[in-house]
């Protein structure tokens, strides 16, 4: 039976609660599960590491996320962090996993599950069914960009500066990991940059480009801009399968299909390495899309949907456990569709439960399903 190490990390606010209830889950398939057992570490990181440590993440934390086949990460950061000296803020963690990693794919899917259609932003006809993959790359552009400054100028302006850089190879290969999603999915990619004012959306429609003609010339292509690809979310989710994105235009896109699910508590997100030359095994980490909310941390009223769909991801592609993540969406499913509901995406008639009873009804629903 194959043994998959993880690493958790909790980190701050709702992020420590939800990651419990991954928790319970893990306990559930290492009794149960003839596919896989985990081996479980945990480490501090984001506010929590800075208060023990003074950094937001320790180099023995960061060894162990290297040796781990998946991270777990909860969220980082609130204003009890808000003036810790720049480097060292909660998120600067979070970043260091990235980059350390070189987890340049980030995968978001926004999902809405059909007891939640009536919770989202949009009519029910445009997001019943809705199944879109945003992939945003992750470890380039102008959120690691050089140089990156904010200085007084001599007549006493202030002026920052924030640098959006893009190489071909890096622009290469998350086009290369859309498409390879893409012949999973609908077989259809659209490309979102903004060629018509940046030099860095020119490169970047030219080598997607090239991609789609050398590698995946079966799959569709459509370019973009991302203005238009935000508006067109908005007008007509559905047209879409993947979305390919850098890291801004990403992580803002991928916020607004949240909210056509009915709640940033809903998402889950996947953020992987390149395969390694020999194993073939990627390095990865697993994180909600919602941040450590610190207005409700602590009362137990955090979705944990998110972090345990993030869970299912990590089964899905780091453990080789497709059955095991397959059984958590339907779970997941089964408990919404009996009109459980945490605060966030209660709707009239149901049932509202916090955190951990939210996590205890996903689990009797995995034990129905694997009687």
């Amino acid at each position: 039976m194959t043994t998959h190490a993880l690493l958790l990390l909790p980190g701050d606010g709702i992020g420590i609660e939800t990651i419990a209830e991954v928790e319970r889950l893990i306990a559930f398939f290492n009794a149960r599960s003839n596919a896989g057992k985990f081996v479980v570490e945990r480490d501090l990181v984001g506010g929590s590491a800075y208060d023990a440590h003074g950094v937001s993440i320790t180099d023995a934390a960061m060894a162990k996320a290297l040796k781990a086949d998946a991270v777990m990460f909860g969220a980082v950061g609130g204003p009890k962090w808000d003036k810790v000296p720049y480097e060292h803020r909660p998120e600067a963690g979070l970043l260091r996993l990235r980059k350390d990693l070189d987890l340049f794919a980030n995968l978001r899917p926004a999902i809405c599950y059909p007891a939640l259609a009536d919770a989202s932003s949009l009519k029910r006809e445009l997001v019943e069914g809705l199944d879109i993959m945003i992939l945003r790359e992750l470890t380039g552009g102008v959120y690691f960009g050089e140089p990156k400054e904010l200085v007084t100028l001599e007549n006493g302006d202030r002026r920052a500066v924030d640098t959006q850089i893009y190489t071909s190879r890096e622009i290469e290969r998350i086009a290369k990991a859309a498409f390879d999603l893409a012949r999973k999915r609908g077989n259809k990619v659209h490309s979102a940059e903004k060629r018509n004012v940046m030099k860095t959306g020119v490169l970047w429609n030219q080598v997607v480009t090239e991609v789609h003609k050398s590698y995946a010339p079966d799959v569709t292509l459509e370019h973009i801009l991302a203005d238009n690809c935000a508006m067109q979310l908005i007008r007509n989710p559905k047209q879409f399968d993947v979305i390919v994105t850098d890291n801004l235009f990403g992580d803002v896109l991928s916020d607004e299909a949240a909210m056509m699910t009915g709640s940033l508590g809903m998402l889950p997100s996947a953020s992987l390495g390149a395969p390694d030359a020999k194993t073939g095994k990627r390095k990865a980490l697993y994180e909600p899309v919602h941040g450590s909310a610190p207005d409700i941390a602590g009362k137990g009223l955090a979705n944990p949907i998110a972090t345990i769909a993030s869970f299912g991801m990590a089964l899905r592609y780091s453990c080789d456990m497709g059955k095991e993540a397959d059984l958590i969406d339907k779970a997941i499913s089964a408990v919404l569709d009996k009109g459980l509901r945490t605060g966030d995406i209660m709707q009239p008639g149901m049932t509202q439960v916090g955190t951990s009873d939210m996590g205890k009804a996903i689990e009797a629903e995995l034990r129905a399903l694997t009687v």
